[in-house]
């Protein structure tokens, strides 16, 4: 991936995510292709939700943040589960509604969406938390904590390394893209601090790079604290 290093967060982050993903969600994902763009077939998200489909009892509440156009993901877990699905793209909810019909999509920002603590036992954030501006990130791994119900489930992609900026004219959309993540040992202490038990951490190759991906159970424990801006309450 050719891309323009930053040090700091564009101002215009977000519009630049939302631009970039109406622009390129067909490139990305054709709606009748096997596997997306990076090659990630459905054998691949059928073995990353699988946690889910053991240990979630059928019909529990299931949140997918940044489900773009719904498939894989929201499609394999409405098979099971009652999904709510978001999305910042308008073309990307466009299409999961048409494609998933089942599930509740809302086009919204996840870090500024609203639900009520413990109202789903399990989170499901894959590709998506990266392209979220890095302060940002540590307040959503908060909340996600509060939404899930005691004994949930999290399973959330992060950076493997540390990296924030943008790419010109992304999959060949004509619209740039936006990334912003830490590496995977920060995230990890995120997790450990926002409450949650890490169950699986493992690395998820693409191209010549790749992301972490984490299965977090919210546990019993107490949260620790920390010097973070906390999430407004409900």
């Amino acid at each position: 991936m050719t891309a323009t290093r930053a040090t700091a967060r564009p101002l215009n982050a977000k519009t630049i995510v939302r631009h970039g993903w109406n622009r390129a969600s067909r490139l990305y994902r054709s709606g009748t292709s096997p596997s997306d763009v990076f090659r990630h077939t459905l054998s691949d998200h059928e073995e990353w939700l699988e946690p889910l489909f053991r240990r979630l009892e059928p019909g529990s509440e299931v949140l997918d943040l940044g489900c773009g156009c719904g498939i894989p993901d929201s499609r394999l877990l409405s098979e099971r589960f009652r999904v709510t699905g978001v999305d910042l793209s308008d073309v990307q909810i466009e299409r999961a509604r048409r494609y998933v019909p089942s599930v509740r999509f809302l086009r919204a920002d996840m870090t500024s969406v609203r639900f009520a603590p413990e109202s789903f036992a399990g989170v499901v954030c894959l590709y998506a938390l990266i392209h979220v501006p890095l302060e940002e990130q540590p307040t959503l791994i908060d909340r996600m904590y509060r939404w899930l119900v005691p004994d949930g489930l999290a399973l959330v992609t992060t950076g493997e390394t540390e990296y924030t900026g943008t790419e010109e004219n992304w999959l060949g959309s004509n619209a740039k893209m936006y990334w912003s993540h830490a590496d995977a040992s920060t995230y990890a202490r995120w997790f450990v601090e926002a409450g949650f038990r890490i169950v699986r951490r493992s690395f998820v190759a693409e191209d010549d790079g790749g992301h972490a991906l984490f299965l977090v159970h919210k546990s019993e424990n107490a949260r620790l604290q920390r010097p973070v801006p906390r999430a407004i309450p409900l």
